[in-house]
């Protein structure tokens, strides 16, 4: 399963709010979430880390970043 969380313009804590509620909704499979801030990507990683989500990947998308999950 795939999903993809689009945060960019938003503040934290809501790209991470938005984030984790995809991780539980989902539960397993792959998350792609958008961000254009370093402050958002550094925390969604570690929030999906906490919550034994990997982040595959990285990558800088445009004026900001795709953040990959999987679990």
């Amino acid at each position: 399963m795939s999903s993809t969380v689009d945060a960019r313009g938003l503040s934290c804590p809501q790209p991470v709010l938005m984030a984790m509620t995809e991780m539980k909704k989902l539960g397993q499979g792959e998350i792609v979430v958008l961000v254009d801030t370093d402050t958002s990507r550094e925390n969604v990683s570690r929030a999906a880390e906490s919550q034994g989500w990997a982040p595959a990947a990285v990558t800088p998308e445009g004026a900001g970043y795709r953040i990959t999950l999987k679990k």
